[in-house]
């Protein structure tokens, strides 16, 4: 792709936008992972920088976002006694990711189903607005729990601080009615934030602030261990790792569906582990794909990495040259913004149709959401996924069925066209020949009720053809149940023949040798070939 000057002009707009989104993101998230805003300046310009250089879209913007601080948040509360040895745990979250890209496990993400996706990032959202109730009445916040912030809701209402709500409020009501003509220019969060800062610097001085100052670049921390070791920063660090890098990958996929690119996941784990990796060294927050801003990049115009490069370059100037002011920051602002992102977060659409959604996708998605919020994320990652499988087994197992025939053959009609048979010796309704035609594909999902429902049917003939004719595929549960079939036959000296075996439903079956009970010369190809082997096997007499 040549690069020119109206590409240059559209990825510098978008760059610029798109800084103007992450800023007050980065200061937000920073608050709600406990490592503080500046840390969440510094991880955006990391992660920001290191992602759209080496990562695996051209589109993305990476920052600090929501769920990836929550993570941390946990990750603070219950696995690191201090800041560097949160560090240490954030610079091991980023090599997993790199590894997990180098790997090739990243095009994995995409059979998330979406009832773990709502239900996960929702329970984010409600997360964020839960912990932010302290910091808008002038309270500490407490960090990982929603449960703690809620026992301490009572004694923070009986000692509000009036002006840190009354900050709180203004600015929910002006991210919310904050003008959508001019979003594409300003955001809301970073108009939000200037209002903010004015009314609490002039007016309403005296909530809480933020009390930190940027001093020039970054130093570089010395990591530490926690008290579990090496595989227990690991363990804390892999929940970090799998949360970012199914943030990161999911809104890649999203920004693929508004563009025309296609992104590269394994090489985006990778830019987004280098960039995570690196903020833990200079005491960043670690990040993912951010949506604000990616979408801000995407109306903007942007077509290219230089966009996401220069939104964190913008991000690092604009801390360098405005870091002073970081200080007078009231947290009540910082808490109304992520009050209104964590909103934004659930989702609505989804909860509020939930009455016509199947029943085993809004099982999933609560179920989801309530451990996200009350337990832990990447637990409810997993249960979530867990039960979505079998929510989906279910689904499959009726699929599968209905695709099995078992029915019994007519001997007038079976050997109706076959030569040399004396036709008067068969009676209108015998039927000693049966039919288990199998189509389509056979999964663990079907096996146990497959069995189940043809065993019987198999036991009452004589002779049973198994058709394989149209059979796409056969997993090794399914493959063990035919083995069954043929066991429960030959126990009541049914005779069993093979036909239309071929290509992988013949691989899955063969590589288990399931079929080693039928003689070699019962696999034909069809019912032809089948047919004098049945009338052998009856003992049927020929016409003289």
């Amino acid at each position: 792709m040549k690069y020119d000057t109206l590409r240059l002009r559209s990825d510098v707009r978008g760059g610029i936008t798109a800084a103007a989104v992450v800023l007050p993101l980065a200061l937000a998230f920073g608050v709600v992972s406990g490592l503080g805003p500046v840390a969440g300046l510094w991880g955006a310009v990391a992660v920001g920088f290191l992602a759209a250089v080496a990562g695996g879209t051209r589109i993305q913007i990476s920052a600090t976002t929501a769920p990836v601080a929550i993570a941390v948040s946990f990750v603070l509360v219950r696995s690191a006694d201090s800041l560097a040895e949160a560090l240490a745990i954030i610079f091991i979250a980023g090599i997993i990711q790199v590894l997990l890209g180098l790997l090739r496990l990243g095009n994995l993400v995409q059979y998330t189903p979406y009832s773990v996706t709502s239900g996960f990032i929702s329970g984010v959202g409600v997360m964020i607005v839960l912990l932010q109730v302290l910091p808008i009445l002038g309270a500490s916040a407490h960090l990982g729990n929603p449960l703690d912030s809620i026992r301490a809701w009572p004694d923070a209402l009986s000692d509000t601080d009036f002006h840190a709500l009354a900050l709180a409020t203004i600015t929910i009501v002006i991210c919310a009615a904050w003008p959508r003509r001019c979003r594409d220019y300003v955001p809301a969060t970073a108009g939000a934030l200037v209002c903010g800062i004015l009314l609490g610097a002039w007016v309403l001085d005296g909530a809480p602030r933020v009390g930190e100052v940027v001093d020039g670049l970054p130093d570089f921390w010395n990591m530490e261990l926690p008290s579990g070791g090496f595989w227990g920063a690991v363990g804390a660090a892999m929940t970090i790792a799998l949360i970012g890098a199914l943030n990161s990958l999911m809104n890649a996929t999203s920004a693929d569906s508004k563009t025309a690119h296609q992104h590269d996941p394994n090489r985006e784990l990778i830019g987004v582990g280098l960039g995570n990796a690196l903020a833990g060294i200079v005491g960043g927050l670690p990040g993912a794909g951010a949506p604000a801003a990616t979408n801000a990049n995407i109306r903007a115009g942007a077509q290219t990495r230089v966009a996401g490069a220069l939104t964190a370059v913008v991000v690092l100037v604009l801390t360098l040259v405005l870091g002073g002011l970081v200080d007078d920051i009231p947290y009540a602002v910082l808490a109304g913004i992520l009050l209104y992102l964590g909103f934004g977060l659930i989702d609505w659409r989804l909860i509020t149709h939930l009455y016509q959604v199947q029943r085993e996708h809004m099982l999933v998605m609560l179920l989801t959401l309530g451990l996200t919020v009350f337990v832990d994320l990447l637990l409810a990652i997993a249960v979530g996924l867990i039960g979505a499988a079998l929510a989906a087994s279910r689904r499959f197992e009726r699929l599968e069925l209905d695709s099995v025939v078992s029915v019994p053959i007519l001997d007038a009609v079976f050997f109706a066209e076959s030569k040399n048979l004396d036709i008067s010796q068969f009676d209108a309704f015998t039927a000693r020949v049966g039919l288990v035609k199998l189509r389509g594909s056979f999964t663990v999902a079907s096996s146990n009720r497959l069995r189940i429902a043809i065993s019987k049917d198999i036991q009452e003939h004589h002779v049973v053809i198994l058709d394989f004719s149209e059979t796409l595929y056969i997993d090794d549960s399914a493959a063990l149940v035919v083995e069954q079939l043929i066991d429960a036959a030959m126990e009541h000296d049914t005779e069993c023949i093979v036909i239309g075996l071929d290509s992988l439903p013949a691989t899955s079956l063969q590589a288990l040798d399931v079929l080693h009970r039928v003689p070699g010369d019962h696999f034909v190809a069809g019912f032809d070939e089948a047919r004098p082997i049945a009338a052998r096997l009856l003992n049927l007499s020929t016409e003289s």
